[in-house]
């Protein structure tokens, strides 16, 4: 009988390594050798990248700008102008609308007579009209203003997310990347212990597994990244990012009437009441003038030509059952417009609930996530200070040093998030940088 006597502080790293060894020796032959991946210089990369520029000359606000000139609704915004101006123009007129004027001859061959007419129809502004169409093409103008600045706001709101995303990910892959390095250079180690034969072969293999766990790790952060800058190239149409695009948080705590969003659906209620009391002013039709001559005149010698002048004025009316219909869809437009104004406030009191509570959350989470990498980092100082004399086994090490890279990262996300969430609730009280 063959008996083995196993001490109890080295029996767990021992069946650990009887395990890994007999799943190395099931897998790949009881012959196969082990893979060194302590002389590989570098982990394998990802072909695709996406990379952006610093630009230090590059603000935020100009970034915006930037974006917006190449954003999909600035065609929109244009339209919008050149409605205004239309509306404009029509309301200083001095006709309600096109002037007719028609000539007319006739012959009577019987009495051998010759009539010409000619007649003028200009349609007159009604009792109030006038005055309405101004007051629309007013609201148009402050309506069409009020909806670039809204768009320029979701804009601003769309870059402040894709820079913030992309500092995440970026945080996120030189961890992956420091931790990769880290587990490098332990493998070098342990290995050298192992050909000295202070440590057991399998705490190789135990080593080189966490190597190719962070390896793996490490493509997925290089991947995040690149998605992180491709949405934001997509956003912006360009690959430079700004220096520096922290902001300050503002002091405003609750949404306002001044929030570009909401002055934006309120300008667009006022043009739609606006429309619909220019439409009511037309009432059932426009007021018409109409000026004409008659000219007759016999093809005999002796006969007297007389000519005539006619003044008349067209009055419409019993239109009210054709002008409904109108109103009617203008009515819907409008309401339609209040519903979507209610539930915008509902909303953005939520968005602005959310913003204030991450800041609130973040703020007290870096301050303890700083104090966990502090603590994390003295027990790690220690660990590696007792592994290399022997006092305790590679696994509590490890154990100690994932923990460690984990405190470190969260420290780093937190700071990042917490500037985040200044821009985020900068955006959500609907403040420009």
């Amino acid at each position: 009988m063959f008996i083995l006597n196993v001490s109890n502080t080295r029996r767990p790293r021992f069946m650990l390594g009887c395990a890994v060894l007999c799943l190395m020796l099931s897998t790949t032959g009881a012959n196969a050798e082990i893979p060194d991946l302590a002389q590989t210089d570098a982990p394998p990369s990802v072909d695709h990248l996406d990379p952006v520029v610093i630009d230090s000359s590059l603000s935020l606000p100009k970034l915006i700008d930037l974006t917006l000139e190449k954003y999909p609704d600035s065609t929109w915004l244009t339209a919008l102008e050149d409605e205004a101006a239309a509306l404009a123009q029509r309301s200083q007129s001095w006709t309600a609308g096109a002037s007719q004027a028609s000539i007319g001859y006739q012959s009577q061959s019987t009495f051998k007579l010759n009539y010409a007419t000619a007649t003028v129809q200009v349609p007159l502004w009604n009792i109030g009209q006038r005055d309405a169409e101004h007051t629309l093409a007013n609201q148009a103008e402050t309506s069409a203003e009020a909806q670039a600045a809204a768009v320029k706001l979701r804009v601003a709101g769309l870059v402040r997310g894709a820079l913030w995303d992309m500092a995440l990910a970026k945080i996120r892959y030189e961890q992956a990347q420091q931790e990769l390095d880290i587990y490098q250079q332990l493998l070098v180690t342990i290995k050298h212990r192992v050909d000295l034969g202070d440590l057991p072969r399998a705490d190789q293999l135990l080593a080189q597994t966490e190597l190719l766990q962070k390896r793996s790790t490490f493509t997925l952060a290089e991947a995040e990244l690149m998605h992180a800058r491709k949405r934001y190239a997509s956003v912006t149409q360009t690959t430079k990012v700004p220096g520096n695009y922290e902001e300050k948080l503002v002091a405003s705590h609750n949404i306002g009437q001044n929030h570009p969003t909401l002055i934006a659906i309120n300008s667009q209620i006022a043009r739609k009441q606006a429309e619909l009391n220019a439409v009511k002013a037309v009432g059932s039709g426009q007021t018409n003038v109409v000026a004409g001559i008659l000219s007759d005149e016999g093809t005999d010698a002796r006969s007297n030509k007389a000519e005539f002048f006619n003044v008349g004025v067209s009055i419409p009316f019993g239109g009210s059952a054709h002008a409904a219909p109108q109103i009617a869809a203008i009515n819907v437009d409008l309401n339609r417009l209040m519903a979507d104004r209610a539930q915008l406030l509902r909303d953005l009191e939520q968005a602005h609930h959310e913003a204030e509570h991450n800041l609130e959350v973040n703020e007290v989470e870096l301050a303890t996530a700083n104090e966990q990498k502090q603590v994390s980092e003295e027990l790690l100082n220690m660990t590696q200070l007792a592994f290399s004399v022997g006092e305790i086994d590679l696994m509590d090490l490890l154990k100690i040093q994932s923990r460690t890279q984990q405190a470190i990262l969260a420290a780093k996300e937190r700071a990042v998030m917490l500037q985040r969430d200044k821009a985020l609730y900068n955006q959500a009280v609907g403040v420009m940088p």
